[in-house]
């Protein structure tokens, strides 16, 4: 499945919701698939905000497909570079000294079991892999 969508939080919430349905649809577990939703929301919310300021006349994609033991999401934006996965992990116990904001890749990390980026054709390509079946010798 794929979406084009505008750089507003309406939208990213769109895509929350398309990513409900597809997983759904595809038998994802409801634990998964809601681990997945924050993960998908809060690297939309950073484009959205971060990438493109709010700015509705952009632009950016999200790809959802389903593999055999898997599932992938992927973003696509024409915003400035920038690569997530090079932010190391933050502290959890520094959450209080912190503040809010910047805990959006952690959230991810713990949803997902790959995050990849690139920089690709003036795109940044961000990629997140859910393996949906334990690997072998786990339960």
């Amino acid at each position: 499945m794929k979406l084009e969508l505008r750089a507003t939080l309406e939208e990213v919430m769109r895509a929350v919701e398309a990513l409900r349905e597809f997983a759904s649809a595809q038998g994802v577990p409801e634990k998964t698939t809601l681990g997945l939703a924050l993960a998908l929301e809060e690297c939309a919310a950073n484009i959205v905000n971060h990438a493109y300021q709010r700015s509705a006349q952009q632009r950016f994609q999200v790809l959802l497909e389903r593999h055999d033991d898997s599932l992938l999401i992927e973003l696509r934006d024409r915003g400035p570079e920038f690569d997530p996965t090079a932010v190391p992990p933050r502290d959890q116990r520094a959450i209080d000294q912190d503040g809010p904001g910047g805990w959006g890749i952690d959230l991810a990390r713990r949803h997902v079991d790959e995050i990849r980026y690139r920089r690709e054709a003036g795109e940044n390509i961000l990629r997140l892999h859910k393996r949906l079946v334990a690997p072998a010798g786990r339960a």
